[in-house]
């Protein structure tokens, strides 16, 4: 199943607290980005509507549908690739799925990208990457941000993600920058994603367990 980009291509980013959609048309883009917290399945419709009516388009007019695949909130991770399902599915649109810490690190250029963000729980998800020769140099992987290790001959490494502003941050210079759903659309047209049918769009998860019992939370505290 192959994306149309020569067609309007709508992105939804619901993998944090943030709500964020752009449409991308020939001439034009339009885009909402709001920390709407757990608002997002009850406003996620109505502003999808609210863009595509400014762009004078139907959904039936879209190419393709992109999604933030994760790692990223659960719950919004959820409800960000439902409503991209249940919009392409009666017109047969392509979805692609874009991993989240990707959206991340290509807001920057270097050789030696950290993509770091907040999983909660004490701990970060992350990756490394090349950008400037579009390569992952490591797993997508969470744990401790104190404790991420530095590829082997890394080379001015450089940090960008959300994790930056935890109060135990990564150990390297970084930025908190996050990307908007733009950014998944830029990364969907380089055609490095697959797409997929609606009924196979998959999420990435990198954590077997997404809450720990009071002993658990007691125990990575060091109570």
């Amino acid at each position: 199943m192959l994306p149309d980009f020569s067609r309007p291509i709508l992105a939804i980013d619901t993998s944090t607290s943030y709500l964020s959609i752009a449409l991308h048309t020939d001439s034009q883009q339009f885009l909402y980005h709001e920390d709407v917290g757990p608002k997002q399945s009850e406003l996620i419709l109505p502003h999808i509507r609210h863009l595509m009516d400014e762009a004078d388009i139907k959904i039936s007019d879209l190419g393709a549908i992109v999604y933030a695949q994760g790692p990223g909130a659960f719950t919004g991770l959820r409800v960000g690739a439902g409503i991209a399902q249940g919009l392409a599915t009666p017109f047969h649109i392509p979805l692609i799925g874009i991993p989240c810490l990707d959206a991340v690190a290509y807001q920057v250029k270097g050789e030696c990208i950290l993509a770091a963000t907040d999983a909660r729980m004490g701990e970060v998800f992350y990756a490394w990457f090349d950008t400037c020769t579009s390569q992952r140099l490591s797993d997508y992987q969470v744990g401790k941000a104190t404790a991420i290790p530095l590829p082997e001959n890394a080379s001015n490494p450089q940090g960008i993600g959300n994790a930056f502003s935890l109060a135990e941050p990564p150990p390297l210079n970084g930025k908190s920058d996050m990307p908007t759903a733009s950014k998944y659309l830029v990364l969907a047209k380089t055609q490095r994603y697959p797409a997929t049918e609606p009924a196979h769009a998959e999420l990435l998860y990198v954590r077997n367990k997404i809450a720990l019992t009071a002993k658990e939370q007691a125990v990575r505290k060091g109570l």
